[in-house]
């Protein structure tokens, strides 16, 4: 066999080897992860433990997001790191919530009261670390200077209020 067709071959399955490997954990968009309590034990992280209080009743799905705490990142469609979602009981939640490094992020939380999918103004609930106020005027979205803390390379525990209309 030829030596250069050779050379060739393997540069180029190497190439595709490369293509074919994930891509590093800050490049990640869009995991779906279940609650995994384990991941806060002491010794372990980076990860948040996020206590979501004040939830309304035991109807629907409770969804928790993560975002890098950024501008670009905050609250964007599709940016989101890692959701976990888990039927929603009355009262509060524990979720652990990994995150790829240490660095700064935000969470958000939404208790889908009927559990359609939908956003329902009138019906279901919200949270966002740092418990910012949300109003009229900035349509729930809050700036991410607002919601963003910082992540070292242990877990770090937030407590959340959920809000409804």
């Amino acid at each position: 066999m030829n030596r250069t067709f050779v050379a060739v071959t393997g540069i180029a399955a190497l190439a595709l080897t490369a293509l074919a490997a994930p891509a590093p954990a800050e490049a990640q968009y869009r995991q779906k992860i279940t609650n995994d309590a384990s991941k806060c034990a002491a010794g372990n992280g980076p990860a948040v433990r996020v206590t979501i209080t004040g939830i309304k009743e035991s109807s629907g799905t409770m969804r928790v997001q993560s975002y890098r705490g950024t501008k670009d990142d905050w609250l964007e469609k599709g940016k989101w790191i890692y959701r976990m979602e888990a039927p929603a009981r009355a009262g509060s939640m524990t979720f652990c919530m990994p995150v790829p490094k240490p660095g700064t992020y935000g969470i958000a939380a939404r208790h889908d009261v009927n559990g359609n999918g939908d956003t329902d103004i009138f019906a279901d609930g919200g949270a966002m670390s740092n418990n910012p106020s949300i109003n009229i005027f900035n349509l729930g979205k809050p700036s991410y200077k607002k919601v963003a803390f910082n992540v070292g390379p242990g877990v770090e525990a937030i407590s959340i209020r959920m809000r409804y209309r």
